[in-house]
Parts: structure tokens; C-alpha cells; sequence
């Protein structure tokens, strides 16, 4: 089957051009087999669920690894805690006889529960379940559950993560995963800014648990170069890889999602047309500025994503503009609450102690935003 790039899902070796995650892999293995739990937060589109897909693979050998996304479970399932434990067991059950066939007979007491006490079963029942599942599995388990943080803002939810955090601390004592993975856009502990709640019982101890996670989940240019040499030996376009490659990570800093998407571009829209006839006058730079072009003419889910971001917090949209227009420098500064959003979400980053547009992609995006339509212009102060 032949290959092409991918901009949609996670990303498959066999069916995609892939950048090589060895290294990635590597660093994260090295924060499992230290039992750390630990988040993987990251922006929309940024190859979270790719990543948890391939270290799934990668842990296998050595761990009983259960992988789960919360988006299969509908916002119904967390009413109460009854409703949203069936739920759970049933995606758990499901992942785990998936990862291990070994695992089944394990499972065999909570399907029984699940099959007889459907409107009776508590998470503190659950969680003696998964406690014993750790107990009898012939490998360390890891609970890797991604889109941790989209059915974040209900009671439930947060219960959920108490005991899980509760069962990990005393994992000495008590038989528990032995290292836990979240991954999301928000950090379990800036989880509360999603929440946006004056309820202050939801603002506690599911928060500071987890370590922080800090590999770098960009392309790089080698890793970008890398990508398109696979694409290269089965094109055989003649274009040189390491200009290419430099030209796209230059635009998009190694936005994922960016990378992928401009060469998806010239492979499928550009090669063929009419003033680029073939592969070979399609990755050129000529092709690439037309692939820029027609990027930054489209809407997709990532541009859709990122002007919801600033109608929902204003305050970043005022940060955004001034950094456009201003001319003033903002100061890169961790602890200032805006500057942490607008870096969660993948806006900026920071440069020599300046907060800064993260790529020059965005930095299009933003400009047509404010320019093209008026009631996005900020009086700024």
C-alpha cells in the first residue's frame, strides 16, 4: 500500500511519512521503567496520540501496557460515579485483553461486577479491581489514557484522578500501576484553568502529583530531513531533502501538525496541478511557496482551534495582539498566568527571556485575523 502523509488520527509506519521517534521513545521509556507519572501536554494537533500509539508498542516487551481515550467515553458516563465505573471498566477491559490475550483471566472479576452490579459499582470498588489486576499481572502495568482532559470539568472526573493519585502514592503498600501517563492540551495541574470554577473543592490534591514532562515534541530540521528521504526514496523526485527540510521547519518551527500538512499539500494538491505538472516541479521552492499560500488560505482544525482559544480567554487575545502590533517586548515570565496559557496552547515561546509567536505560520495566521476583520482589533493600552 503506498504511503502518504498524515494530518488526521495517529500516525501508522506502514500507511505514513513519519519523522523517527526512536529518541523520543527512549526518553520516555526512561520516566516509565522510574515508575514516574507523568502528563503529556501539548498543544492541538501536536502528535500526543501518535507518540502514547508508538510508546505503547515500544513498552510492550516489558510492561502490560493498557491504553485508553477518554473521548470514548460520552459525557453521560460521568453523571456519577456508578455510571462513569462501568464505563471505565468496560473501556479498561476491552484495552487489556487488546494489549495481552494473557491478561483475560485476570479480568474475570471485575467483568463479573461489571455483568452484576451495573448500578452499584463505586470508584473505590473500581480501583480495589484494577488493584488486584496489578497484584496478578505477570508484567508491571502502565495506564497510559489520552484526552485526559476532555470530560475534565465534572466532579467525577476529579474523583477519579484523587484515587488514582491516592493509589499511586501508597503504591509501595498497595499493589498499583506502575507508572501513569495523561495526555492532553492541559496539564493535570492546570487542568483548574479548563474548569473555570469558584468551586474551590475542585481546585485540590488530583493536582500536584504528577511530574513534569519536558521532551521536546517538535520536529526537528534532521528529523523533518529524515521524513522526507523516506518520502524521496519512493518518489525519486530529485528535490534536495535538506533545503526542503529547512525551508519547512523554518516556517512552521516543527509544529507537527505544520509539517505534515505542508508537505501533504505538495504531494497531493500541488504535484499535478497546473504550473506544477509533476512530483519534480512540485518540491521545489516555488512548490513550497505555493504550498505556504494555499496553507494559510484554508481552514482546518488547528487555525479553527486557535481563534476559539482567544474569543474564550480574552486576556490572550489582548497578549497576542500586542505582540503583533505593539512593538513592545514582552517579558517570558513561567509564572504569569497568560504567558502559561498562550504557551499551552502552542502560541508562543520563548526567545532569549521574550515571549514570541511560535512560528512564522502563526504569526500569518494572527495578522490576517486582526487585520481582515475588525471587531478582532484590541485597543491595547
Amino acid at each position: 500500500m503506498e504511503k502518504h502523509f498524515n494530518v488526521s488520527g495517529d500516525c501508522q509506519p506502514d500507511l505514513h511519512y513519519m519523522v523517527d521517534l526512536s529518541e523520543r521513545l527512549r526518553q520516555i521509556k526512561a520516566m516509565v521503567d522510574a515508575g514516574q507519572y507523568f502528563t503529556i501536554n501539548r498543544a492541538r494537533q501536536y502528535g500526543k496520540t501518535t507518540t502514547l500509539q508508538a510508546l505503547a508498542r515500544y513498552l510492550k516487551e516489558d510492561y502490560m501496557v493498557v491504553s485508553l481515550d477518554f473521548q470514548m467515553i460520552s459525557a453521560s458516563k460521568f453523571k456519577d460515579e456508578h455510571t462513569f465505573s462501568i464505563a471505565f471498566s468496560r473501556l479498561f477491559i476491552k484495552a487489556a485483553e487488546t494489549a495481552d490475550a494473557g491478561f483475560t483471566q485476570i479480568l474475570l472479576p471485575l467483568k463479573k461486577d461489571v455483568n452484576e452490579n451495573r448500578e452499584e459499582l463505586e470508584l473505590m470498588e473500581l480501583f480495589e479491581h484494577l488493584s488486584e489486576l496489578c497484584k496478578h499481572s505477570s508484567k508491571p502495568v502502565i495506564l497510559m489514557i489520552d484526552e485526559v482532559d476532555s470530560a475534565a470539568n465534572n466532579q467525577v472526573f476529579l474523583d477519579f484522578l484523587a484515587l488514582l493519585r491516592g493509589y499511586y502514592i501508597k503504591r509501595q503498600a498497595v499493589p498499583t500501576f506502575w507508572s501513569v501517563i495523561l495526555a492532553g492540551v492541559y496539564d493535570v495541574k492546570n487542568l483548574k484553568r479548563k474548569l473555570r470554577s469558584d468551586k474551590e473543592h475542585k481546585m485540590n490534591s488530583p493536582w500536584n502529583i504528577a511530574v513534569d514532562f519536558k521532551g521536546d515534541m517538535r520536529f526537528s530540521q534532521e528529523e523533518i530531513e529524515g521524513m522526507l528521504k523516506d518520502y524521496e526514496e519512493d518518489h525519486d523526485t530529485g528535490m534536495d531533502t535538506r533545503k526542503m527540510a529547512e525551508r519547512i521547519y523554518d516556517h512552521t518551527a516543527g509544529y507537527p501538525f505544520l509539517v505534515s500538512k505542508i508537505c501533504k499539500i505538495i504531494d497531493e494538491e500541488i504535484a499535478g496541478s497546473e504550473d506544477f505538472p509533476d512530483e519534480k516541479a512540485a518540491w521545489t521552492y516555488e512548490g513550497f511557496l505555493e504550498a505556504d499560500r494555499i496553507l494559510l488560505g484554508e481552514k482546518n482544525v488547528l487555525f479553527e482551534s486557535m481563534v476559539n482559544k482567544l474569543y474564550d480567554f480574552p486576556e490572550l487575545k489582548d497578549m497576542v495582539y500586542s505582540i503583533l502590533f505593539t512593538g513592545k517586548e514582552i517579558p517570558y515570565f513561567a509564572l504569569n498566568q497568560t504567558i502559561e496559557l498562550a504557551e499551552l496552547f502552542g502560541f508562543i515561546k520563548n526567545d532569549n527571556g521574550a515571549a514570541v509567536i511560535a512560528n512564522r505560520v502563526f504569526e500569518m495566521v494572527f495578522y490576517k485575523l486582526f487585520l481582515k476583520s475588525p471587531e478582532n482589533k484590541i485597543s491595547v493600552q
